[in-house]
């Protein structure tokens, strides 16, 4: 309905820039990417075309709204997607130099309201990040790619020094360049960003949403436990026993509302959950003890999702059992220990 609205106003004013943006944004949001690169959506009986509504709103506005830029970045890959968000991030930082010049004009006392459709450092450094991953990926076998990731990272580190998602991609890039105490270091820096207070929002009064808007991206967060499994941290033992919880969990609430039969396929499936969950923060419980860790919240909740899923696993359940090397006798190497065997035995990706 969206659509078919915006679609309407167009036909009263074709080059409207804020509805060629906004149909531009909706027609993204109900078609993936591959669709958008050639196919046209079909919205209320009018064929859109996605690039050609972002690069109308291109040719009417191009030095204004740096959204644009950054969908067809999202569309396209390669050096045509870094040409994009090359662009979109010039838009961006003129925008942030005009913002400047107008507070320094006003003056303290007269600073209008935050307006949060105004671009900040964030957007930027989210900018920046866009294109490191097309070098960590798309582009990786270009000459001088490593450098190029690594120089953007950067950027996008000097406009917002503590954002998780940059400091994640650089612990990406420092595992890729097997400098692996590095990369653990900036790894959980950046899980510092968002999980203590992760825990203590858990715990509030806030919505979902608002607690979704706390946090790094789902995609961010997947990249995040298989990073810490290389670094072999505790705490992804954790993190994906509760992944696999809430992962149960949503199967289960969508089977209610649907109100339907359980198929023996979806039990099948929620068996296995269940049982790497279990697993998963059994692991967990082990390593928290002999680790001797002081964070007293994530045992609670450990205990608590082993309670609703049944109790720890042991070598008698079926399914995925526990890790045998994390038994009573595991004892955890020192520091010096530590760093010889990454010395002597790089990590593998």
């Amino acid at each position: 309905m969206a659509s078919l609205f915006c679609q309407r106003a167009l036909d009263v004013e074709p080059n409207n820039l804020q509805g060629l943006d906004m149909l531009g944004h909706i027609c993204s949001e109900l078609g993936d990417t591959q669709k958008a690169k050639g196919i046209s959506f079909v919205q209320a009986e009018v064929y859109v075309s996605v690039i050609q509504i972002f690069l109308r709103a291109v040719e009417l506005s191009p030095d204004e709204g740096h959204s644009k830029y950054m969908y067809l970045g999202q569309i396209h890959t390669g050096h045509e997607a870094v040409e994009y968000y090359t662009r979109g991030i010039q838009v961006l930082l003129a925008a942030l130099d005009k913002q400047a010049q107008t507070t320094a004009h006003a003056g303290a006392a007269a600073l209008p309201e935050e307006d949060p459709e105004l671009p900040t450092a964030k957007d930027v450094c989210v900018a920046y990040c866009s294109i490191a991953e097309i070098y960590l990926a798309d582009l990786c076998m270009v000459e001088g790619a490593g450098d190029k990731c690594r120089e953007y990272i950067e950027k996008a580190l000097q406009y917002h020094h503590d954002n998780p998602e940059a400091l994640q991609l650089m612990a990406s890039y420092l595992f890729s360049t097997e400098r692996n105490q590095e990369g653990k270091e900036c790894l959980l820096k950046s899980v510092g960003q968002w999980l203590p207070a992760q825990k203590v929002s858990a715990g509030s009064s806030k919505t979902e949403e608002d607690l979704q808007n706390e946090i790094p991206p789902y995609e961010s967060r997947i990249t995040t436990a298989k990073l810490l499994m290389e670094s072999e941290e505790y705490e992804v033992w954790y993190l994906s026993g509760w992944v696999c919880y809430l992962q149960l969990e949503k199967a289960k609430e969508q089977q209610e509302r649907e109100g339907r039969e359980v198929a023996e396929e979806e039990k099948e499936e929620w068996k296995a959950l269940k049982e790497a969950a279990r697993s998963y923060l059994t692991n967990a419980k082990k390593l928290y003890s002999k680790l001797r860790c002081d964070d007293q919240p994530m045992l609670e909740h450990v205990e608590q999702l082993l309670g609703e899923l049944g109790g720890e696993m042991t070598e008698g359940d079926e399914g995925e059992e526990a890790d045998p090397n994390l038994d009573d006798d595991f004892e955890p190497c020192s520091d010096e220990e530590e760093d010889d065997d990454e010395a002597d035995a790089p990590m593998e990706h």
